[in-house]
This record gives structure tokens, sequence and C-alpha cells, in this order.
């Protein structure tokens, strides 16, 4: 890895309703310009899963470029904090209240470091030398099974449950973020994606899929594998590559 140059990305990102649903609960946010990606999926069988994924990113999308990688961390993590404050009270107002949530998945990167913030199912992936890497831990019911190892990973994939989140922004009055900073390498590829895509994709088919060509050839390969299957879900993908400058 070159030690003097920041890097430098280029993204791509698509999203498609399915196979089953009418309406695509799926949002995302192509911010390149200073660092910032987000997916976003409103969640199913809640009110107004599009509108809780749209007031996230209309949140995002008011992010300032810092030159301070902190200030964008701080001023990300705050926004969703007013995205998750807009969604419970409006939820808690309808008669009878009723539940606004939505996972997110955020990628941020500034000069040789990206940081992964989620809450929820919606995934960060990285590809390095080839090699696929889960960079987020679900929030949800399934994953603290595995943790417990009353469930393998392969069981996990299979399970009827498997998309019932214990977190999401606008589910509790609090919304509790994770987060994890990698330093870059050259070439690295990065994938945030909404579960309605991993789920019809196993682990192997992502990683084949994200490496093919160019960041925008990758995220259409994934989206056009995963609707060569049911697609039972909306499918949102969005790839970032990462280069010096030299």
């Amino acid at each position: 890895m070159n030690q003097l140059f920041p890097f430098q990305w280029i993204s791509a990102a698509a999203t498609h309703v399915g196979k089953v649903r009418t309406i695509n609960e799926d949002a995302f946010l192509e911010r390149a310009e200073c660092g910032l990606w987000a997916v976003a999926d409103g969640m199913g069988g809640h009110h107004a899963g599009d509108v809780a994924s749209r007031t996230i990113v209309e949140q995002l999308a008011a992010v300032q470029s810092h030159v301070n990688f902190s200030a964008l961390v701080d001023e990300v993590e705050q926004r969703l904090f007013a995205a998750n404050r807009l969604m419970h009270d409006l939820a808690a107002g309808q008669q009878p209240p009723t539940v606004m949530g939505s996972t997110v998945a955020v990628l941020l990167a500034h000069r040789r470091h990206c940081l992964s913030m989620w809450a929820g199912d919606s995934r960060v992936y990285r590809l390095r030398a080839g090699t696929l890497q889960q960079i987020t831990r679900d929030h949800s019911q399934i994953q603290q099974w595995v943790t417990q190892g009353f469930l393998s990973e392969e069981e996990a994939d299979r399970h009827p449950a498997a998309n019932i989140v214990t977190r999401a922004v606008g589910a509790e009055p609090l919304l509790h973020l994770d987060m994890e900073l990698r330093a870059l390498e050259e070439g690295d590829r990065y994938l945030v994606c909404s579960d309605g895509l991993y789920r019809e994709l196993a682990a192997t088919e992502l990683e084949a899929l994200l490496a093919r060509g160019k960041c925008s050839a990758a995220c259409q390969a994934l989206i056009d594998a995963a609707l060569a299957r049911r697609a039972r879900d909306n499918l949102t993908a969005l790839v970032v590559d990462f280069f010096t400058r030299v």
C-alpha cells in the first residue's frame, strides 16, 4: 500500500423492487464527494417502510463535507439519531400507535481509512485480494443464536426467522449504532447492501460477482443474479472501489 497518498474512490449503486413486492422500501445514498454511502431497508410489515428508509436518506443527504474524519462520523451519527426521533415520534402519534423503522448500513471513507456504521441486518462486505469478508454483524435474533452456538451459519441462512431484526432506526426511543474502523488497502472493494440481495446469493456467489470488472458492472451483476432467483424482497447493491493516486 502506498503510504504517501490518501485513497480515492469511485462507486456505483442499483436498486430493484424484486419480483414479489409492489413497493421498493429500500433506499440508498451515494455521496462519493464527501466519502459517504448508505443503504436503508424499511422494515417489512411495518407502517410506511418506504417513508422510514427515505427519512434516513434525506437526513444523510444533508451531511456536510468535513476535513476532520471524526467530525464527519459525528454528524452522520447525529443525523441518524435525528431520523430515529422523527420516525419514532411519527409512529407514536398514529392512532393506534404503530412502529416505523428501517435498517441502515453506512460506509464512510477518509484518506486511508473507512468506517462502517449500522443498525439492523443491512450489511457491509469487503473484497480484498479476491477474498470476501462480512464486516458488519447482523442485529437479529438469528445472529444471537449463532453467536451463542445454537445455530451454525449454514442453518441461520435457511432459518424461517432470518428476517427478524433486534435493532433498527425508529424502532425505539434511543438508537444504538455499531461502528468499525478499518485501514484501506490498494484495490479494496466494498459492498453495502440490503438483506434482499444477500439472502438470494450464497457467499461464494457474492464473492465471484463482486469481483467482476468495474464497480458499476459488479453492482449490476449482483442485482441481475438476485433477479434470476426468486427475488422475494427489494434488492439494493452499492459498490465502492478504493485506489491511491499513483
